[in-house]
């Protein structure tokens, strides 16, 4: 008789932590974007600032080599998960439902068009949470992003990094 197989199966180990050179550059990255879209934020008095954001730091300053960080994914990622959001918001309103497929359509969207950027999944809920109007698809979110890559495409570069690997 065949023994069953365990119910968790043993799994690879945790990835080592990164060096500490490449943490205290991707705090730096992460701090230097975050203070250029908000700085102009409050400057401008205009809405430059999006939670995801924060996640999207993360990839584009410690792994600017994944496919995830790269422009057209940071770009064109949250564009179309926060057209998606304003789409279904306007179409159908905000509830259960409307979040719920408005998120999984932008998952399929950005892998549809080559552009998943995995913070940019969170984009339709803060649009209906919001209550956003069309307007928010440029001011935070195309013109955010740009600023993001903006200053990932100095910073990365200056130490030595390639950055983007690739653009479209």
């Amino acid at each position: 008789m065949r023994k069953p197989a365990p119910l968790f199966k043993a799994y690879e180990t945790c990835p080592a932590r990164l060096p500490f050179r490449t943490i205290a550059l991707a705090w730096l990255g992460a701090f230097l974007a975050t203070f250029a879209f908000s700085s102009m934020h409050f400057s401008l008095h205009q809405t430059l600032i999006l939670g995801s954001f924060g996640a999207s730091c993360l990839l584009v300053f410690a792994y600017p080599q994944s496919p995830f960080a790269q422009p057209r994914n940071v770009i064109g990622g949250h564009f179309i998960a926060t057209l998606t959001g304003l789409i279904f918001l306007t179409t159908l309103g905000s509830s259960p439902w409307t979040m719920a497929l408005a998120v999984g359509t932008a998952i399929a969207l950005m892998l549809l068009t080559l552009t998943p950027h995995p913070p940019a999944g969170s984009n339709p809920l803060i649009v209906m949470l919001a209550g956003a109007n069309w307007d928010f698809l440029f001011t935070p979110t195309l013109f955010g992003s740009l600023i993001l890559v903006a200053v990932a495409l100095v910073y990365n570069n200056l130490d030595g990094r390639r950055y983007p690997t690739y653009w479209w």
